[in-house]
């Protein structure tokens, strides 16, 4: 059955969603300097719904912006960090042998990503197996644990750090568990201008204060904004022929084995919607797609041996599509040439 149609939104309540996510990223500049294209796509994967992944150096600030984020959302979040000895239950919980009533019963004691925000720290130094831990949750927004499913809280969230998989003791999330992820975001190294202003306004194992901007209530009203932004059919057929030629048989894609799956085209639509709310608008744009297209891309393209030989990366091949996939299908008429989505 077709799901009940969205209202859409008006200009006025697109404006004051506008001025709400204004907020919330001048708080979170306030928290990490110099990296506002970060910043935005984080605010961006939240109100989508999405997780994050944030790939980085350890020291660029990843942990304090997700720390800053719930803070300013006044969300309850835990914090786990990956290591090669973790467990999954050490994650999801576990049941608990406990006297109830002079009998013994086994009751579910629940783990850290029972939680609004779950901050999953260096993920990739963790054992495949207990990164697969997350992949219920992170799909389905529950845990099941000897049988039983358990609901998790809402909002929920996972925003993962890890680090480049160069570095000694990382091992590679799984192809499954990183199409999760909505986005998979480069965090740059910080420019001197940056590292100065650090020097003289930051002292070491002293967080910044973050004032909350926007209660859970606040923001699943943003979110639901999110999915009542329009979405033109002209854009819709852009993202689906952007995702098309992530295919193998398709020669823009030389070098990919495996292409972007039909998740990848929920992502963009759903991101795509959340930049033009960001932007005050009241339905999503060509330039939207093309701003999200290689957070969203880049991490589910998996590329065969010999591009990697010949040193192409994810990001040249999602640069190469978005130069050569037309935003629109067929020429437009002469009257509508000059018209914008």
């Amino acid at each position: 059955m077709k799901p009940p149609a969205l209202i859409p939104l008006d200009d006025a309540q697109a404006r004051h969603a506008a001025e709400s996510i204004g907020r919330l990223r001048r708080a979170l500049q306030g928290v990490l300097f110099g990296q506002n294209d970060l910043i935005d796509l984080v605010i961006v994967g939240v109100l989508a719904r999405g997780h994050v992944l944030l790939e980085g150096l350890p020291g660029l600030g990843k942990t304090e912006l997700v720390k800053g984020l719930a803070r300013a959302l006044d969300l309850k979040h835990k914090r786990v960090q990956f290591t090669p000895d973790l467990l999954p239950g050490d994650i999801t919980g576990n049941p608990v042998l406990e006297e109830v009533d002079g009998r013994r019963a086994f009751t579910f004691q629940p783990g850290p990503v029972f939680a609004n925000i779950l901050l999953a720290d260096e993920i990739n130094r963790a054992s495949p197996k207990t990164q697969s831990a997350l992949l219920e949750a992170m799909q389905e927004r529950c845990v099941t644990v000897m049988g039983q499913t358990h609901a998790l809280p809402n909002p929920f969230l996972v925003l993962a750090t890890q680090n480049p998989i160069e570095l000694e003791g990382t091992y590679p999330l799984p192809e499954a568990q990183l199409d999760r992820f909505l986005f998979k975001v480069d965090v740059p190294a910080a420019s001197i201008e940056t590292l100065e202003r650090i020097v003289l306004e930051r002292e070491i194992g002293v967080p910044p204060e973050v004032p909350c901007v926007i209660d859970a209530h606040a923001l699943t009203a943003l979110q639901d904004a999110v999915r009542r932004v329009y979405m033109p059919p002209p854009v819709a057929n852009f993202i689906a022929r952007l995702v098309a030629a992530t295919a193998p048989t398709n020669p823009l894609a030389a070098g990919v084995r495996y292409g972007a799956s039909p998740r990848a085209a929920l992502a963009l639509s759903a991101a795509a919607r959340a930049r033009g709310l960001c932007q005050g608008r009241i339905n999503a744009s060509y330039e939207d797609v093309r701003d999200v297209a290689l957070p969203v891309l880049r991490h589910r393209l998996v590329l065969d041996y010999g591009a990697r030989l010949e040193g192409l990366t994810p990001d040249g091949i999602v640069a190469r599509l978005l130069d050569a996939v037309p935003a629109h299908d067929k020429p437009l008429p002469t009257s509508l040439k000059a018209a914008k989505v």
